[in-house]
C-alpha cells in the first residue's frame, strides 16, 4: 500500500500516469491536546468526527479499528511520555484509499510492541495497534523526529483487503 500519495511510476513504454484530483473527503488535519488521560476519549472523539465531516467512505469495522488504535496511541503517550511531553499531537492523513493516524510526542524512547503477557493487565497497546492494523491489511510503524521525540502511525486501507 503507498501512503505516500504519490502516483505510481509507469511501465517502460507508457506515459506517466497524471497524479489525480484530490477528492472532497482527502486531507491532512493536525491537532494538539494535553498529555492527560482526559484527552483520550477527546482524541478519539475528534477524530470520529473528522471522519464523518469529511464523508470518508469508512465502514463501521474500519472506523472502530482507527479510533482504537488512536485511543492506543494517545493512552501510550499520556502514561509514558507526559513528562517530556506535555502535549500530543493527532495527525489525520486521509487519502484516495487509505487513512494514516498518527501519534506524535517529544518523548525519544522508541517503544516496542510487546508479546501478549497473560499474567499482566497493561503492556499491551502496541501489541493491539499492530495485529489491528495487519488485520486490517494495513501497515504501522515508529519513526524518529526531527526534535528528538517520535511518531507512531498507523495507515489502514479505506477497502477491504482481498481474501
Amino acid at each position: 500500500m503507498d501512503v505516500s500519495g504519490s502516483v505510481p511510476p509507469a511501465k517502460e513504454g507508457e506515459p506517466a500516469a497524471a497524479p489525480a484530483d484530490p477528492l472532497a473527503y482527502e486531507g491532512v488535519w493536525r491537532f494538539t491536546v494535553p498529555a492527560v488521560e482526559e484527552s483520550v476519549p477527546q482524541a478519539r472523539r475528534a477524530v470520529r468526527d473528522l471522519l464523518g465531516r469529511q464523508g470518508v467512505p469508512a465502514d463501521r469495522d474500519l472506523v472502530y479499528s482507527l479510533l482504537l488504535i488512536v485511543s492506543e496511541l494517545v493512552t501510550n503517550s499520556v502514561r509514558h511520555a507526559a513528562l517530556l511531553s506535555p502535549q500530543v499531537a493527532v495527525e489525520v492523513a486521509i487519502g484516495r484509499e487509505w487513512v494514516r493516524v498518527a501519534v506524535e510526542d517529544n518523548h525519544p524512547y522508541r517503544p516496542k510492541a510487546l508479546e501478549a503477557d497473560f499474567g499482566q493487565t497493561g503492556g499491551r497497546g502496541l501489541l493491539l495497534v499492530r495485529e489491528v492494523t495487519r488485520e486490517s491489511g494495513g501497515v504501522c510503524d515508529v519513526e524518529h523526529t526531527s526534535t528528538g521525540g517520535k511518531v507512531i502511525w498507523a495507515a489502514l486501507p479505506l477497502a477491504a483487503p482481498a481474501v
